[in-house]
């Protein structure tokens, strides 16, 4: 089970310190070692809390990315992201997104800009089905703040949109948007600012190395051998590649394609404060989208599985289809922007599991292996919490693994079920 933690920003351990705790650092000689308690592979949204809290607790950790911290093609690029609590019986989710939220506002905090951005989320519905009882359910019981607003009380409040069909909607105040490649940088740049260390390159898969039990180093393209007590692969779309025989069949990234449009100008209509970030659950057929953040444009996006994608290839750009799809939501949901221009586009990916969990677990070759992924399109806002148990796993033999999060439950057909 994941933790409660309490999270502040008390001084850091400076890299002198870290070494000292870890007992590595430099030799007799005063020549650094090139050796690690843990090495983070992936430099997105778990890999970077990953290390901070790794570092938090004391370690030397080497984070390495091959492009850089939420680069273009990473999915934890990009510029926002919708946090939610609201995940029906999946209780799990709800109290991980809660938990993360103390971390997202001190990392905003940190920020020349906004990492987070207090808008509220809003979960519309159609009827009242059990998704609805059962977040109602679990939001009391977590004691998580959250409002059922008739649909009377949707018209009164949001205007803007067209309600028909919608028979009531859940309302999160304490939650928004997330500032995703600007989260994500921010969060490496305090980690190293605090003594960690960061190196830009590209980790060959391990999965044909010799030996039994235990990971002893991996390679780089550069001819670099990094060398820890443990190593966590935190790869995103490319941790299929990174593990073929082990997770080829298990994680399946998928392109997802991200529209933004021009509100009507000096229409104040779509911008934070107006309206929340939201989300139409559409009997889980779900379009979800961000006001209007820092002029960017209102953004908005179908969460149904796109086509299978490789992260390497490929350019980026959306479907005429796509945009046609989009343009047709809007008229029925957005009719003020339907007609609207289309100011940015990216085109993403998921990496599903085949439910919808998130991987946490060990390699069942290396015990000093830890893979997180399996963002399945909903893990982004989770990474602090993330972060935390993972860092916990490797440094508590106490800590316990969360059984949804392991590698056993991860089948080789997708049937998701995580909303």
């Amino acid at each position: 089970m994941l933790t409660r933690r309490v999270f502040s920003a008390p001084s850091h351990p400076d890299a002198a310190t870290t070494a000292t705790r870890s007992g590595r650092g430099r030799d007799a000689t005063g020549t650094r070692e090139d050796a690690w308690d843990t090495v983070v592979v992936g430099a997105g949204v778990m890999g970077a809390w990953t290390a901070w809290h790794l570092h938090r607790r004391g370690q030397r950790v080497l984070l390495v990315d091959a492009a850089g911290p939420a680069h273009a093609r990473a999915s934890s690029g990009g510029e926002s992201r919708l946090t939610r609590t609201i995940y029906g019986a999946d209780a799990i989710y709800t109290r991980m997104a809660w938990e993360s939220l103390e971390d997202w506002q001190w990392l905003s905090g940190r920020s020349g800009l906004p990492v987070f951005h207090r808008c509220g989320a809003l979960m519309f519905f159609g009827r009242r089905e059990p998704f609805v009882e059962q977040s109602i359910d679990v939001h009391r019981r977590l004691q998580v703040p959250l409002e059922e607003l008739t649909r009377a009380e949707l018209e009164r409040r949001y205007p803007q949109v067209h309600w028909e069909g919608v028979e009531l909607g859940l309302y999160e105040p304490a939650l928004g948007g997330l500032m995703a490649r600007r989260a994500v940088q921010t969060l490496v740049q305090e980690f190293v600012t605090a003594g960690g260390e960061y190196r830009l390159a590209q980790v060959v898969s391990p999965e044909a190395a010799e030996g039994a039990g235990r990971l002893e180093s991996v390679r780089c393209t550069d001819g670099a051998v990094l060398r820890a007590t443990n190593f966590v692969f935190a790869c995103g779309p490319w941790l299929p590649k990174m593990f073929p025989d082990l997770l080829g069949p298990r994680i399946f990234p998928t392109r997802q394609e991200v529209y933004f449009f021009a509100p009507p100008d000096g229409d104040r209509r779509f911008e934070p404060g107006q309206l929340p970030g939201w989300a139409d659950f559409n009997g889980g057929d779900m379009y979800y989208g961000l006001p209007d953040l820092e002029s960017r444009g209102f953004k908005v996006a179908h969460d149904a599985h796109g086509p299978a994608c490789d992260p390497d290839n490929g350019d980026r750009l959306v479907t005429p289809a796509g945009v046609a799809t989009m343009r047709e939501y809007l008229r029925r949901r957005f009719p003020a922007l339907a007609e609207r221009p289309l100011v940015e586009t990216r085109v993403c990916q998921y990496e599903n599991s085949s439910n919808g969990d998130l991987l946490v677990d060990r390699h069942p070759q290396w015990q000093d292996v830890l893979l997180l992924g399996a963002g399945s399109g909903h893990g982004f806002k989770h990474g602090p919490a993330i972060g935390a148990h993972a860092a916990a796993l490797l440094t508590d033999p106490a800590s316990p693994f969360e059984p949804r999060f392991s590698l056993a439950t991860k089948g080789v057909r997708q049937q998701r079920e995580v909303h």
